[in-house]
C-alpha cells in the first residue's frame, strides 16, 4: 500500500482517478495549485486506487492524504 501526500499547501484542481482504477507509474492523480503555479501528482509506483480522499475545489496542507494506492 502506497500514501500520496500533498507535499505542500495548496488547491485540488482536479482528481483524476477514481477508487477501483489501476496506474501506472508517473500517472497523474490529482493536480494541485500553489502560487499560480499548477503541480501534478504522480505515484513512484504503479497500483490499484483504494481509496481517494480529496476533491476538487479542497485545500490540502503539508502531509495530507491525497490517494491510496496497493
Amino acid at each position: 500500500m502506497e500514501e500520496v501526500r500533498a507535499e505542500m499547501v495548496a488547491n485540488v484542481l482536479s482528481v483524476d482517478v477514481a477508487v477501483g482504477d489501476r496506474v501506472e507509474p508517473a500517472t497523474q492523480l490529482v493536480l494541485l495549485e500553489s502560487m499560480k503555479m499548477e503541480i501534478p501528482v504522480l505515484p513512484e509506483v504503479g497500483g490499484r486506487v483504494s481509496r481517494v480522499a480529496v476533491e476538487p475545489g479542497d485545500v490540502v496542507q503539508e502531509g495530507d492524504l491525497l490517494v491510496v494506492l496497493e
